[in-house]
């Protein structure tokens, strides 16, 4: 019993979880945010009594739509969806032709500073407007017609392309582009043998996924009138033609979700590659 003394009163305390000082600048933060949320929700003079019949509404609506779609006009509404597609694909085509290359001048070691700056910045412009506010503008000049559409979108994906781009080229391990570098590579060599190559499936998925993008915004851009399914979709919604309007989003979904499911399957292989057997 006294061998075991000495160890006892050496015994190490318990852990003990030091305090957080609680800084007073969260809670300022929280109640700024409490009076904004508050502030937004008072001043959009929401009509609360009319909640409680909006269950009914949609589901009125729902019925009218999907209850007896008129399948007659599925041949028109299926060419329209193909307008939208090709406005999609000319959109997504030109977007990169022009993305690409202003992107990989953007990365980082690549373009000096001052261009550098001046292309990451046009490209948060870019992106900070949506395509339907593009059109708009580009209608001005070229009118009503999908080409207004294919131009809106590859404006828009400028400014996404070119950032997912060079944030893509500034991720490739430095290994190759110092030897292309040191065995005395121009800086178009340097990023076509060690830059490319490893960046190459990246860019790829990105194009996909872009298109998969624009298929959904060229439907919204025909709410304007440049041609497509959504200016079919506008167009029987404002004579409350609800058969016809539940028939084409049918198309537009089955559609959509189709396009979607094979270019995300071309994505994974090719970012994956083939599975070994």
């Amino acid at each position: 019993m006294t061998a075991l003394a000495p160890r006892a009163a050496h015994r190490p305390r318990a852990l003990q979880v030091p305090s957080r000082r609680r800084s007073p600048w969260r809670a300022i933060a929280a109640v700024i945010v409490t009076v904004v949320v508050v502030a937004a929700f008072w001043s959009v003079q929401i009509s609360w009594s009319r909640l409680a019949d909006l269950p009914a509404d949609i589901g009125r609506y729902l019925w009218l739509m999907f209850s007896a779609p008129e399948w007659s006009k599925l041949p028109e509404a299926l060419w329209q969806t193909w307008r939208s597609i090709e406005m999609a694909w000319v959109g997504t085509v030109l977007g990169i032709l022009l993305a690409t290359p202003l992107s990989l001048v953007a990365a980082r070691g690549f373009g000096p500073l001052w261009l550098r700056a001046a292309l990451r910045l046009v490209f948060s412009v870019i992106r900070a407007v949506p395509e339907l506010i593009i059109a708009i503008i580009i209608l001005s000049v070229t009118g009503l017609t999908p080409l207004t559409g294919a131009l809106a979108l590859a404006v828009n994906g400028i400014g996404t392309l070119g950032k997912w781009g060079y944030e893509a080229v500034e991720a490739v391990p430095p290994g190759p582009i110092e030897a292309a570098r040191a065995a005395g590579g121009s800086t178009a060599q340097v990023l076509r043998w060690g830059v490319w190559p490893q960046a190459q499936p990246v860019f790829l998925s990105f194009w996909l996924y872009r298109f998969e993008i624009n298929v959904r915004s060229s439907a919204v851009l025909g709410l304007i009138g440049v041609g497509g399914i959504g200016d079919m979709l506008t167009s029987y919604t404002q004579y409350r033609e609800w058969s016809t309007v539940g028939m084409l989003l049918i198309v537009v979904i089955v559609v959509t979700m189709a396009i979607d499911a094979a270019s995300g399957a071309l994505r994974r292989r090719i970012m994956e590659g083939p599975r070994a057997r």
